[in-house]
């Protein structure tokens, strides 16, 4: 049978009501049945009129007779159209009504339209404009008849419904631009800001309610940019025109859009769009000023959006602090200009290929392709530029300073110093005024009586009795020292005096469970003794400096370190446990040798680990191979195997960085990877308050993985060469060590014809004030300083600037006393 020509009618409605679909620019919306409310207090024919009408459509309809029952409706339903009978006041007030609709959250995109009387030509009708101030979209004079009805939401589908459906799709646009990294910007033509992203007020310091309603322009206003480049941008954004290129015309077309191109600014550039026309965009880098007044260059792209009659009635303004260029180099491309580039510089097509050739790309390799690509859209000039800064980056060495011009026309101290302290080896040969006061008959037999004097290699402490693992049953004098463990001034070497050479193992103790070894590690505190004794037990006694007070010593600094504020919140208690075991077996077995000194002597530890970083290797590696040689003294033995090989791997990397060879290489990656992002937070905060979504976002990166690998390396250096921030009697006793021991190496070195590391180190000529000065001066200020900016340790910068004087007051007493008696400028031990 077929169907009735009425029921066709309305299928045919209904498909063509139910499969519209609405376009918002290059979205795709689907508009759903249009679904009504009616809201009359009793049924008339207008009511009526207008269930008919839908249902001939093929609209949802629904109807309510009260003010409740219309709220019920709403809520549940959720209509496109509310129609609200306002022909009179008698069953409910149509106003009060509208404005309660609209109180409720999901009201923004619903259309509510009153219905009004129809008046008499020659009378006077009353004024809309309250019912507009009430929330009404629109009004309907009554009319029952159905196809009257029909047109009527017919408009309002086409009309009002499909505008708020594409004002709804709209949220979804402004939610994606809140959430994209760029800094986003909308304006008027006239720059008047109309919308920024949390990415822009993130990026200027600036929030929305601040800088909305402002003229852009003056906001980021600063003298790094050209006077005139806001200028050269609006003129050429304003005079872009839409080029066609169609049919047998696009050759000429094409030709024309170069012309254009050449003529104009060399950042303007044209964009070509899906229907073969293009508009004109600006991209460059544009210098912002933030809030609090720091300047910084952007990689800036701006293009207009043109309204009615081809005028601009928008300017976009997207802004990123990457250099990542190859979108330029994308656009540059898809023109073959005259002469190759934008301007005018030949195409290197070389890097083109370069550029695309890997998958896989390492960090430093992308870095080069982007430079790469900035090339092709360059003026000459920064093309040379570039060129020298891809010579630089292609090296191994990025992070290790070039600073032998620089120890060239230094002092002599500060040159062996550095070269003694930071070369693996030392090419130097024995020179005949080492050996003019040695017989070479009798130079063998010296080397080797020295020899013979220095503690083999495995020569260890010997602890003459075990002590109880029980703090509580520590003696009073140790332990009245060990009450001030936690301040700065805590003295390691009257706790080496009291302990009788065994301070490691009682600070050692007491600062391990302080932090909850025994809660973490699910060992008992015997376990953590037994170890402490092993370990000391294992550093040599007869160094001067490289002994078990050195450990107890970088252990406590590591402590005071930890216990910072800003480390308290980025490290958590495994980070904790790796920097103080670090501390602790960091110089484990040390022979009171340099590295360099083991590889010219071609020690069997030099051979084992290639010459590379000998003793870190190998303090390393005992302490691991300690541990686990016995349960009693095993403190890893219960650990997850995962957390284990995290423990492991910290701690290796860890005493690895105290190598002086890779000082500033590590240096340099903190500074350039934590402190930067400290200032920044730290700014943040200043202007946010503590907690902001700023701060806590910079907290977040300066926690990942390798921010805080770097700074545990920078943490356990610091710890390592504290010596200089030290109390200056202890710093004092710690310099008169560290030169003892250089002085017995140069000393065997002379002896036994071995280059010579650190000439400067004769305990002839020596001046020990000079040594620490140039210390503190290459090493030591640059990092402290760069820790201090990250931790806030005010004290130590404090210290280290009292020692500093004291040191080059001492060095200039002696420079004189030596003028004077006309004597060497050499120091006793006294002078020290």
């Amino acid at each position: 049978m077929g169907m009735c020509q009425c029921k066709k009618e309305r299928k045919n409605s209904l498909d063509q009501s139910t499969n519209n679909e609405v376009s918002l620019g290059p979205m795709k919306l689907k508009q759903k049945t249009m679904s009504i409310l009616l809201v009359f207090a009793k049924e008339d024919a207008q009511s009526d009129g207008f269930w008919w009408a839908a249902d001939k459509i093929g609209y949802k309809c629904y109807i309510a007779h009260n003010p409740e029952t219309t709220m019920e409706n709403y809520l549940d339903k959720h209509p496109d159209v509310v129609i609200i009978d306002h022909r009179n006041s008698k069953h409910f007030d149509a106003e009060a009504l509208c404005r309660s609709l609209r109180a409720t959250e999901s009201s923004e995109h619903t259309v509510i339209v009153a219905v009004t009387k129809r008046y008499a030509l020659d009378k006077e009708e009353p004024s809309f404009l309250p019912s507009i101030t009430a929330g009404f979209n629109k009004r309907i004079v009554e009319s029952p008849n159905i196809s009257m009805c029909m047109n009527e939401l017919l408009t309002l589908e086409y009309g009002e419904v499909q505008s708020r459906l594409k004002l709804s799709a709209c949220k979804a646009v402004f939610s994606a631009l809140d959430n994209v990294s760029d800094a986003v910007e909308i304006s008027s033509e006239d720059h008047e800001v109309q919308y920024v992203n949390h990415a822009f007020e993130r990026l200027t310091g600036y929030s929305s309610e601040e800088v909305l309603g402002k003229n852009s322009s003056e906001i980021v206003k600063n003298d790094r940019n050209r006077p005139d480049l806001n200028d050269t941008i609006n003129s050429q954004l304003k005079k872009g025109k839409v080029i066609i290129i169609k049919g047998s015309k696009s050759k000429v077309m094409k030709k024309e859009l170069r012309n254009k191109v050449s003529s104009c600014c060399n950042k303007c550039i044209y964009r070509r769009k899906a229907n073969n026309s293009f508009t004109r965009y600006w991209d460059g880098i544009y210098h912002t000023r933030r809030k609090s007044g720091e300047i910084l260059p952007s990689h800036c792209h701006i293009c207009p959006v043109l309204g009615q009659g081809g005028k601009i009635s928008h300017v976009i303004s997207i802004k990123n602090s990457t250099t990542d260029t190859s979108h330029i180099l994308k656009e540059s491309t898809e023109f073959n200009l005259v002469n190759g580039g934008l301007h005018g510089i030949p195409r290197r097509k070389e890097s083109i290929a370069r550029i695309h050739s890997m998958t896989i790309e390492a960090p430093i390799t992308k870095v080069i392709n982007i430079i790469n690509a900035a090339q092709e859209s360059s003026p000459i000039t920064v093309v040379q530029a570039l060129d020298k800064v891809l010579e630089i980056l292609r090296t191994s060495e990025l992070y290790s300073p070039y600073f032998a011009q620089q120890m060239k026309d230094n002092d002599p101290m500060t040159s062996d110093l550095v070269s003694g302290l930071v070369s693996q080896n030392v090419k130097r040969s024995l020179t005949p005024s080492y050996l003019s006061d040695v017989n070479s008959n009798s130079s063998g037999k010296q080397g080797s009586d020295l020899q013979s004097r220095r503690p083999s290699h495995h020569s260890h402490l010997h602890i003459p009795s075990p002590v109880t693992s029980s703090l509580s049953q520590v003696p009073d004098h140790i332990q009245e020292i060990l009450d001030k463990d936690y301040t700065w001034e805590f003295n390691v070497i009257e706790l080496e005096k009291v302990t009788n050479k065994r301070p490691l193992l009682y600070l050692g103790l007491k600062t391990l469970t302080r932090f909850g070894i025994c809660d973490f590690f699910q060992i008992e505190e015997s376990v953590v003794a037994n170890w402490l004794k092993l370990v000391e037990g294992r550093y040599h006694s007869t160094n001067t400096y490289h002994n078990s007070t050195h450990a107890a010593d970088v252990m406590h600094a590591s402590a005071f370190f930890l216990e910072r504020e800003r480390n308290k919140a980025v490290f958590d208690q495994m980070d904790e446990m790796a920097c103080l075991i670090a501390a602790i077996v960091h110089d484990l077995d040390h022979p009171g040798r340099t590295n360099a000194f083991l590889v010219n002597e071609r020690n069997e530890l030099a051979i084992l680990y290639n010459d590379q970083a000998v003793l870190e290797n190998h303090h390393s590696a005992l302490a691991f191979q300690l541990t686990w040689k016995d349960d009693s003294v095993n403190i890893f033995k219960n650990l997850e195997t995962d957390d284990y090989k995290i423990l492991r791997q910290n701690i290796i990397d860890m005493v690895l960085a105290t190598e002086m060879k890779q000082h500033f290489q590590h240096l340099n990656k903190f500074i350039n990877s934590i402190n930067k992002g400290c200032l920044k937070m730290d700014e943040t905060s200043s202007m946010s308050g503590n907690g902001s979504p700023d701060s806590t976002m910079m907290l977040n990166q300066l926690s990942s993985p390798e921010n805080k690998t770097f700074i545990k390396r920078i943490l356990i250096k610091c710890a390592d060469v504290a010596n200089p921030c030290r109390p200056l009697d202890v710093c004092k006793e710690w310099g008169k060590r560290i030169a003892e021991e250089y002085f017995l190496q140069t000393d065997e070195e002379k002896a036994r014809g071995l280059p010579v590391v650190m000439p400067v180190f004769d305990r002839k000529s020596i001046r020990i004030p000079k040594s620490q000065l140039s210390f503190i001066d290459v090493f030591i200020n640059e990092m402290f300083e760069s820790f201090d900016d990250y931790c806030d340790i005010p004290e130590l910068i404090t210290h280290l600037q009292t020692n500093y004087q004291y040191w080059k007051e001492r060095d200039e007493e002696i420079g004189e006393k030596s003028e004077q008696e006309n004597l060497p400028n050499g120091t006793t031990e006294d002078d020290t």
